[in-house]
């Protein structure tokens, strides 16, 4: 079958393309994904608990629920939405073909907002059904104003600027923050570094690392590793964050789309389009620096603006 628009993906920038691509009558079909990425369908909305960042929702909103709102409103405007999985797109001709699941076909153009997994660490009671979002998080700008880790000690997993930057953060909230480092010395950048270590609130636990999560219903305390020495102890901790990277979901693309080192797809200076005429990105698959809903929802809408030019343009 052949479509206009074919969104791939499922969290804000996805549905906020389908929202703006339906209105414009474009009637996209919309392919959110079977557990694409090892996430349910809303993408990394999905694994956060209290959504406050959000604008509309001054009490706040639990990221499954803002999903399921981004997904009523995309159908309410007539997009068609499956849920599978695209697991191949051929990029070399228009219009573009694909394979899902259980079905293919073809688009006059494609919006990719399959969005980026967060790295976590599989360690004893951090995972689904442990702590996980009970005190663990891999987004500390997302999560780090939440009361229960106001005036708490804190720690991050990490070595980069994004681990700097997320402990930093979190210095606003919370205290001490604990950088546990599985080195001696930081990744970051000289001037982040300078922040790190000049910073009253935030300690260094170099060469080590995390090997337990430990609490009840809520995280109490992780257990750390001396690696120079092997010693291990329990450190009381309200929060943990990993800052320890994102893998872009595109490795299904098998290259077709200009992308940097790490996989994350490049657009062209303000706008969504990538290099190949007709293919545009949005969200995190294409944005490793802000990383928030709402600039995922600005990047949609810009993809559908820009979807719907294009087709204008070709006639």
């Amino acid at each position: 079958m052949s479509h206009r628009v074919l969104i791939i993906g499922s969290g804000p920038a996805a549905h906020t393309a389908a929202i703006y691509a339906a209105r414009a009558e474009l009637k996209p079909v919309l392919f959110e994904g079977f557990l694409a990425g090892g996430v349910a369908a809303g993408g990394q909305l999905t694994t956060t608990t209290d959504v406050e960042n959000f604008p509309g929702f001054p009490e706040g909103i639990m990221g499954p629920d803002l999903t399921e709102r981004f997904r009523a409103q995309s159908e309410r405007f007539g997009t068609t939405i499956h849920t599978e999985t695209v697991n191949e797109v051929d990029l070399s001709s228009r219009p573009f073909h694909f394979k899902a699941d259980t079905q293919e076909g073809t688009a006059q153009t494609i919006i990719i907002a399959t969005g980026a997994t967060a790295k976590r660490l599989d360690i004893p009671g951090a995972s689904d059904g442990e702590l996980w979002q009970k005190g663990i998080s891999a987004c500390a700008v997302c999560d780090g104003a939440l009361p229960a880790f106001r005036n708490q000690p804190l720690a991050v997993i990490g070595g980069g600027d994004s681990a700097v930057e997320e402990a930093t953060f979190l210095t606003k909230y919370g205290s001490p923050v604990y950088i546990v480092h599985r080195r001696d010395e930081l990744r970051a950048s000289k001037i982040m570094q300078h922040r790190a270590l000049t910073n009253s609130k935030i300690e260094m636990l170099w060469s080590h690392v995390v090997t337990e999560a430990k609490g009840k219903d809520f995280l109490e305390a992780i257990r750390v590793k001396d690696l120079k020495t092997d010693e291990e102890r329990d450190v009381p901790v309200a929060g943990l964050f990993f800052a320890i990277g994102h893998t872009p979901n595109t490795a299904f693309l098998n290259g077709q789309i200009d992308t940097d080192e790490q996989g994350y797809i490049i657009t062209k200076p303000d706008s969504t389009a990538t290099n190949v005429p007709g293919v545009f990105a949005a969200g995190d698959a294409q944005d490793k620096k802000w990383r928030q809903a709402v600039t995922a929802a600005g990047t949609g809408c810009m993809a559908a603006l820009e979807a719907e030019h294009f087709l204008t343009a070709q006639g």
